[in-house]
């Protein structure tokens, strides 16, 4: 497991996508451009009237990964069975995952009595004594993960029980252990912490340094360089994050960090507690699993992560991320709102609130936020990329365009960070047939940011669909299939353009694997099918086309597999090229 919470994750999401997610306040508290007001938006239901009603309900709740209502039953399920084991397992599972933290702890006193080997019951309980203080009880809880499994997460959280209790040489004896490889820079971050919280500035320095050198692109460890320099070198701080903000521009933690340096205002160290501590433990492996996939034990890491210490904002915006991965967007709204009115983050999570507000078809008030937002501050870009996004996603490219052009206004210089600005904008202007307007548009995000894969499948694309420019336009499609081999879409644009100017072999060649990349998606098997029929398969069209229509394609399209389904491809002229 390597040490990567965020990697500067929140600004990358803001090519908006449409997003569900669940949640279980009633009223929610929101807040935008400094106002707030409540948003009467959670769909209340009820328990059921029978332990196997719940327990069924609770099933349901837990395939759909519904952590509210899954906890709601499971716990009302074993009110009336309080011995069940599998209820106690499921129903605290559950209640860890919803946030629910105080039930899930006293559930856990019931897992270890069942199941004394029960790992995350010790963990979970261990965060408790840990945030409570008690860290004799916590190193307790944990010394079975540690002497039986190798716990990674044990030792860290361990160790900073002996940190709580000052034995300093201890805790950094047993981080010291953590050798195995992809570890070692998480081992040094919390080495060089837990040094830093002792007082010990050189050594964390020092050892932070060289997890830096490792890792200049981690925005959690760049961010914790930074304030250690920061101390004795405000200048090679501000340095360290610049270096940050060419990789990503205008993140906002850095922006605010930069600004207080720049304004002699001190910056606080990331750890500044026992609790910090060992919430940076749970956040970055939190963090860590969510990019790997792991949705479920993401959202344990980071609820515990956040009962340690409330105002990890990286630690709520991951979370309401995991939930829009999960399509519960009322739950995404909840984590979002953890984040404080003062943090820098703030703007994101109201920019993102809006997104899930999109997703709950609340529409109309998903554009008023938004609109909030850019109304108090009209260089906003992250705001007017979004609404522009939004506007796209309902296929309402006027506005859409309208929105991006104000965007591309407020920018003084543009810089590579602006390209998507460009590209979005220039796929907008395509679709409202100003091809002049939008290959303009096309041409500028390359020359901002050259070998854009996504520019270069567009504009090639393009090019090739009009008849013009054959050959630049099949070097930019293999150049952006060789960019990213594995993205279906990418190579489904290269393989259609073969497929429309006779390249058959080799247009079933990359439609096969652009349908194995994204088996789900009925445009990439509408093309496969087509190509099948032309090269005398018609068997295997058939069966694509089927697939294509299940996948519930659009309308339009939708009308056009039927037809094909019933009738074969009535084909038009091959077009002649390069």
């Amino acid at each position: 497991m390597s040490f990567d919470p965020l990697k500067g994750r929140p600004l990358a999401k803001l090519s908006y996508k449409i997003v569900i997610a669940g949640f279980f306040v009633p009223l929610l508290s929101f807040s935008s451009a400094g106002a707030r007001e409540s948003l009467a938006i959670a769909t209340p239901f009820e328990v059921g009237d029978t332990r196997a009603g719940n327990y069924l309900a609770a099933l349901v709740a837990s395939a759909d990964k519904d952590t509210f209502a899954a906890s709601t039953f499971f716990q009302e399920a074993l009110r009336g069975d309080p011995k069940n084991r599998e209820l106690i397992e499921r129903g605290f599972l559950a209640s860890l995952a919803n946030g629910d933290l105080e039930a899930s702890f006293s559930i856990a006193k019931q897992e270890l009595r069942v199941n004394p080997k029960s790992g995350l019951a010790r963990l979970a309980l261990a965060v408790q004594a840990l945030h409570d203080k008690k860290y004799d009880l916590a190193k307790q809880l944990l010394a079975p993960e540690i002497t039986t499994n190798r716990d990674a997460t044990a030792v860290l959280l361990s160790a900073w029980a002996d940190a709580g209790k000052g034995r300093t040489k201890s805790a950094l004896a047993q981080v010291e252990k953590l050798n195995e490889r992809g570890l070692q820079i998480f081992r040094d971050y919390h080495v060089s912490m837990i040094n830093d919280l002792a007082g010990n500035h050189d050594a964390a320095l020092a050892r932070l340094r060289a997890a830096y050198a490792a890792d200049a692109k981690t925005l959690r460890l760049v961010d914790s360089f930074a304030r250690l320099v920061s101390k004795t070198d405000t200048e090679a701080a501000v340095k360290i994050y610049e270096g940050f903000d060419k990789l990503l521009p205008r993140h906002p933690i850095v922006v605010r960090a930069m600004a207080d340096l720049k304004a002699g205002k001190p910056l606080p160290s990331m750890i500044n507690s026992v609790q910090d501590g060992a919430a940076e433990v749970l956040y970055g492996l939190g963090a860590a699993g969510g990019q790997q996939g792991d949705e479920l034990a993401s959202i344990i890491y980071l609820r515990l992560s956040l009962y340690l210490r409330q105002d990890n904002s990286l630690a709520s915006v991951t979370l309401g991320d995991l939930y829009e991965r999960l399509k519960q967007n009322e739950r995404a709204i909840d984590a979002y709102e953890m984040v404080p009115d003062t943090d820098p983050m703030r703007n994101f999570a109201d920019i993102q609130t809006a997104v899930a507000l999109e997703g709950l078809q609340k529409q109309d008030l998903a554009v008023k936020r938004l609109e909030e937002i850019a109304t108090a501050d009209p260089k906003d870009l992250d705001a007017l990329t979004t609404l522009g996004n939004l506007y796209a996603s309902r296929k309402d490219f006027a506005n859409a365009e309208a929105t991006y052009s104000k965007a591309i206004a407020a920018v003084t210089v543009p810089d590579a960070g602006n390209w998507l600005l460009y590209y979005r904008r220039g796929t907008s202007l395509e679709r409202l047939k100003k091809w002049p307007e939008a290959e303009a548009d096309l041409k500028k995000a390359l020359e901002l940011f050259p070998e854009q894969p996504q520019v270069l499948n567009y504009l090639g694309y393009s090019w090739i669909d009009m008849g013009q420019n054959f050959d630049e336009g099949f070097k930019m499609l293999r150049r952006a299939v060789e960019l990213r081999p594995n993205d279906g879409y990418i190579v489904d644009s290269l393989g259609w353009a073969q497929f429309k100017l006779g390249q058959n072999d080799e247009a079933v060649r990359n439609l096969e694997k652009a349908v194995a990349l994204t088996p789900a998606d009925p445009t990439v098997n509408d093309h496969l099918g087509d190509a099948y029929w032309r090269a005398g398969r018609k068997l295997e069209a058939q069966f694509q086309w089927n697939h294509a229509r299940d996948f519930k394609p659009e309308a339009d399209d939708l009308a056009k597999i039927l037809k094909k389904i019933e009738n074969g491809l009535d084909e038009p002229p091959v077009k002649q090229g390069g």
